[in-house]
């Protein structure tokens, strides 16, 4: 057993060589081209022990980065004792197949470290589902070329392909590869109907919540959403320096004071360049933003590419189709800024936005007060005496309405209560006498 543990710590920390090929009309970041490369594959497992920058006018049909740059990455591995070379870059199953063969090691690229990142943070079945589809669905047009691939797989779609060889298994004449398209395929349809029925689920359950003022975070990953969501709730999210560290969303409730409340979710980062597939397989994780009523953008305000990190979010709620959704932008992580120009910039660039530090809780008393007046347009605060005998005036009033300041005097029940513009008729076809505060 002991050996088998030390054998599992050795195969997970692999000894990378990150590559980053800078193209024309690339944007990358001048200061640290390979930061976030080195984040993803350090939060993968990897030990970073190499790095290389390539430019290229044109990518290589066949090797990417051409003849010579293989070989001397090639040269690197050895130099090195590289047993994973990682490009910033998404590669096709041809090129992943002859740089394997020039360099002599496992070659990964940018999508592939995600999907194993997304892999080892999916808690809950439901992400376990969305990873195992993205896998396969990435995987799949690689089967003839990337077998290596299919075998590192955990679960999916690997297993059930390594089950096919004994006796009895194979169709007349039929192909190794054709037997593991084959299975592949009835797996996707298998977990597509599954996470329809997820999604269906995850619909009812948000639209459930439609008298609720629900919020949700989105932003940029290790932007710093769940401290937030620990700040204000109760949560207990787990927090951690790493890329995509939360990938399972998490509601709660968020007390607001004077009787108010909201629904605050939390979902996973987003990232640039996040494969189109990715997102769709996670449609059901992120239903949650769209169908909320509000939603905090929180970005790392002491990043040097904050601004880009932001786009990048933008470009995903684009995708999901709430570009246009009400938002408020959260500059997190004020207490890492080590120049007072940046916060001038952004404040001048953001005037809107609040600043905020989640880890030591400044101006989060400015972040209730925006939020607050937000509800504020789509809520009315009312004040009515009730007679606790009347089962449906109170019954409405538990399912729609936030009360407080309640003071009982008999029968009679003086109360104020907070509710959603849309239900003041209704409110009223119950207890005309209803005076707004």
């Amino acid at each position: 057993m002991s050996e088998l543990i030390n054998t599992q710590r050795d195969i997970q920390q692999e000894r990378a060589l990150i590559i980053s090929v800078i193209l024309p009309k690339r944007e990358i970041d001048i200061h640290d081209p390979l930061g976030e490369l080195r984040s993803l594959a350090r939060t993968a497992g990897a030990k970073v022990v190499d790095e290389m920058i390539a430019k290229r006018t044109r990518v290589h049909p066949g090797l990417y980065v051409g003849t010579g740059k293989a070989q001397e990455i090639a040269d690197r591995v050895v130099q090195n004792d590289v047993t994973t070379v990682i490009f910033d870059n998404d590669l096709s199953p041809g090129q992943i197949r002859d740089l394997e063969k020039v360099i002599g090691c496992k070659v990964l690229d940018r999508s592939e470290v995600i999907l194993d990142i997304f892999a080892a943070n999916a808690r809950t079945n439901e992400a376990r589902l969305q990873v195992e589809l993205a896998q396969l669905e990435y995987t799949y047009p690689r089967l003839r070329n990337m077998w290596t691939h299919l075998e590192r797989m955990a679960g999916g779609a690997s297993s059930a392909a390594a089950a096919v060889g004994g006796i009895g298994t194979r169709g007349p004449g039929e192909k190794q590869l054709e037997i593991d398209r084959r299975l592949v395929q009835r797996r996707v349809s298998q977990l597509k109907e599954r996470i329809l029925e997820v999604d269906g689920r995850k619909q009812r359950m948000v639209s459930s919540r439609q008298d609720e003022f629900r919020v949700c975070l989105v932003g940029y990953t290790n932007a710093g959403k769940s401290t937030v969501m620990n700040l204000f709730t109760d949560a207990g999210v787990f927090v951690a320096d790493k890329l995509f560290a939360t990938l399972d969303t998490r509601t709660r409730r968020w007390k607001l004071g004077d009787g108010q409340s909201v629904l605050l979710s939390d979902t996973v980062g987003f990232i640039s360049d996040l494969p189109h597939h990715l997102v769709a397989s996670f449609r059901a994780t992120l239903e949650e933003a769209i169908g909320a009523d509000l939603l905090l953008h929180v970005a790392d305000a002491s990043h040097e590419r904050v601004l880009h990190q932001m786009e990048a979010v933008n470009e995903v709620l684009d995708e999901m189709g709430i570009a246009e959704k009400s938002r408020l932008l959260l500059l997190n992580k004020i207490d890492r800024i080590q120049d007072p120009s940046v916060r001038v910039v952004l404040a001048g660039k953001y005037p809107d936005a609040i600043f905020l530090s989640a880890a030591t809780g400044e101006n989060a008393d400015k972040v209730v007060a925006a939020l607050s007046q937000r509800m504020s347009g789509q809520h009315v605060t009312v004040e009515l005496n009730a007679d606790v005998t009347n089962g449906r005036l109170m019954q409405f009033l538990a399912r729609y309405a936030q009360m407080s300041n309640q003071a009982y005097e008999g029968r009679s029940v003086k109360m104020t209560a907070t509710l959603k513009q849309r239900y003041l008729d209704e409110l009223r076809q119950f207890h005309p006498a209803v005076e707004i505060l």
